[in-house]
């Protein structure tokens, strides 16, 4: 999915520009979520938890939209055009409807609920996503992952995965990557991650032996949800820092409950991310900019899609600023 909407400057260190402080171990601080408009004159709204001025990442979870449910014979659904990314990955993920994905690597793949799909930049990578016709409903989540210093100009690289559903005591756990409830998966990442759909019964309560260095952040999709006794509400994010041995997580309402459990070490980089481009300075930034406009091969070519592809917004006068969770002294 293509950032289309600002370019992100702000601070993220330890103390927000907000004011708002990292918090301690043990206490859960929830991350509220801000509507934005995505393209066009028929706009799909998401609604965006990462990045923040308070919090940059979350393990190496860098951005995280939040979609639908969008009926889209009245919205028009997904319909971006070829865009480039460098130095991440992108996850998709669905609970409805389904998105047809081309990137330059070549791959040509249908996005469905349940179904990982995990696209790696590297050092420049374009694709396109469009909801298929056959879509009534479109509802799922947009997710990066920063890659770290050494990773960051890898090979452009495209995974799908189909994980098993494992069963709980009280709801249901589908762990895309990464470690949790006795499973994992096979898809391999470039720093410590974990992310996992869940869904609870009402009223059901499920806690998880999870790894101490992990931070976790708790995105809920449907019902009324608790993490550590804390009320994260709808389609914001629930930050657990470093520390806890085990995640509680609560369904108080008499409907199911579905979450995304994501979780990682702390990044411990900052980056700089404007548009679809992630890098370290103001100037690789620009120097990717440049390359996409004059259409270079370092992302490559999208086939298949009937129409232009994006063309960068303009940057801000400002020069961009390194963020981070660092907290300071």
């Amino acid at each position: 999915m293509s950032d289309e909407t600002s370019a992100e400057t702000g601070g993220g260190t330890g103390e927000g520009a907000s004011g708002g402080r990292v918090p301690v171990q043990g206490a859960v601080r929830v991350l509220p979520a801000r509507e934005v408009p995505l393209g066009g004159p028929r706009a799909m709204t998401v609604r965006r938890t990462l990045p923040q001025r308070e919090r940059t990442l979350i393990g190496a979870w860098c951005f995280v939209d939040h979609y639908g449910p969008d009926d889209v014979s009245t919205t028009g659904g997904m319909d971006v055009a070829p865009h480039p990314h460098t130095g991440l990955q992108t996850a998709s993920w669905l609970f409805s409807g389904e998105i047809e994905h081309r990137d330059s690597l070549g791959s040509h793949t249908m996005v469905r609920p349940g179904e990982l799909n995990l696209m790696t930049a590297g050092h420049g990578i374009s694709h396109t996503e469009v909801s298929t016709e056959g879509t009534t409903v479109l509802h799922g989540v947009q997710l990066w992952i920063a890659l770290p210093e050494r990773h960051r100009h890898t090979d452009r690289d495209f995974r799908h995965h189909v994980p098993e559903p494992v069963t709980l005591a009280g709801g249901e756990a589908r762990v895309f990557l990464g470690t949790l409830a006795g499973t994992s998966s096979p898809v391999p990442t470039y720093s410590p991650l974990l992310g996992a759909e869940l869904r609870l019964a009402p009223h059901a309560t499920v806690t998880f032996d999870v790894d101490v260095a992990f931070e976790h952040g708790v995105l809920v999709d449907q019902g009324t949800v608790r993490l550590q006794g804390t009320a994260v509400p709808w389609s914001e994010l629930g930050y657990l820092a470093p520390g806890a041995a085990s995640l509680t997580l609560t369904n108080s309402a008499d409907a199911p409950a579905r979450l995304l459990l994501l979780g990682g070490t702390p990044f411990g980089e900052e980056i700089v991310m404007w548009w679809n481009l992630i890098g370290r300075s103001h100037e690789e930034i620009v120097a990717a900019r440049e390359e996409w406009q004059r259409g270079s091969d370092r992302f490559g070519v999208v086939s298949g899609y009937p129409g232009a592809r994006l063309p960068a917004p303009e940057l801000p006068h400002s020069t961009l600023k390194p963020r981070g969770n660092r907290a300071r002294p």
